[in-house]
């Protein structure tokens, strides 16, 4: 991750590393790390969003490894950092394009409203100043906003759009957008889906039947299933990763807006709870916002320590 895109992420997640820094400088000024301060540190992270499993395992550590001593709270910082960098280590996957599948299908999935949308045109916008051809597919053929949306991100990734009649069916939709891929030799197609969870059963049955309408033409496809998560959500991420799931064969996570939460450490918690790739993060509207996943960076931003 690049030094300005670490500094982007420290502002971004200035809500929710306040939220926590503030606590631990009350708790863990001149204080042995007794019972009563592990039972104080365990609540703030459990009110960072963490998780009460990543706070049961954080205080674990501390507990074998600096019960009784003397901490400060930069030293509780630091130690919390690299606890949250080795739960999110294993998870910090970035998402890998296979040159031998062409083109190479990601599924997007996610609830209205996670900047799902958005995230394929920053994606799409990478993957051209990559040297890729990414196409795009307007697969919520039910929200006209979402189809003018995804054109406007198209014209700037210099990428074609898949578009339908409004209502279409998104299966139909995505078949075409392959067999016009594979013509136009498309290295990337990313498939835009709809995310109204107030009727699950009708989602389930929709983003199932473009799973296997693709299959038709591609055995392999999908070969990326990728939900986005809005970090505002906080705990309800975990709900939404669980009904998705539930639905789909889910490969890994893009986590958008952590600019706008004071609950970034919501990352952490599903990091715990699912072990899915978290492929990429989003702090801020442009394209270069949005970066692969770092453990190290991400635990030094919401933590606030300088060094590990």
């Amino acid at each position: 991750m690049a030094l300005g895109f670490f500094s982007r992420l420290k502002a971004g997640l200035t809500r929710s590393t306040t939220k926590l820094t503030t606590g631990i400088a009350d708790a863990f000024t001149k204080r042995k790390l007794d019972d009563f301060a592990l039972e104080e540190l365990e609540e703030l992270l459990i009110a960072a969003d963490l998780g009460p499993a990543v706070a049961a395992k954080v205080i674990r550590s501390f507990r074998h490894a600096r019960f009784g001593q003397d901490v400060t709270p930069p030293e509780i910082r630091a130690a919390l950092a690299d606890e949250i960098a080795k739960i999110l280590a294993p998870v910090a996957q970035p998402l890998t394009i296979d040159p031998a599948k062409r083109p190479f299908v990601i599924l997007m999935v996610g609830v209205n409203g996670t900047g799902k949308t958005t995230t394929i045109g920053k994606l799409a916008q990478s993957y051209t100043a990559a040297g890729l051809k990414p196409m795009l597919v307007a697969g919520d053929t039910f929200r006209a906003a979402a189809v003018e949306q995804l054109q406007i991100w198209g014209d700037r990734a210099g990428a074609p759009v898949v578009t339908g009649v409004q209502d279409s069916d998104p299966a139909g939709l995505a078949f075409d957008a392959m067999v016009r891929a594979e013509r136009e030799q498309i290295d990337v197609l990313l498939i835009d889906t709809a995310g109204r969870l107030h009727n699950k059963a009708a989602l389930m049955e929709e983003l199932r039947k473009i799973i296997r309408v693709i299959k038709k033409r591609d055995d392999t496809a999908p070969h990326a299933v990728i939900l986005t998560l809005d970090a505002t959500t906080g705990q309800n991420a975990l709900t939404q990763v669980k009904t998705f799931k539930d639905m789909v064969d889910l490969t890994g996570l893009i986590v958008t807006k952590l600019d706008g939460s004071a609950r970034a450490g919501v990352v952490v918690a599903l990091a715990e709870a699912f072990s899915l790739p978290v492929h990429a993060i989003g702090v801020g509207e442009q394209a270069a916002d949005l970066r692969p996943f770092d453990a190290t960076d991400f635990a030094r931003a919401l933590t606030g320590a300088e060094t590990l």
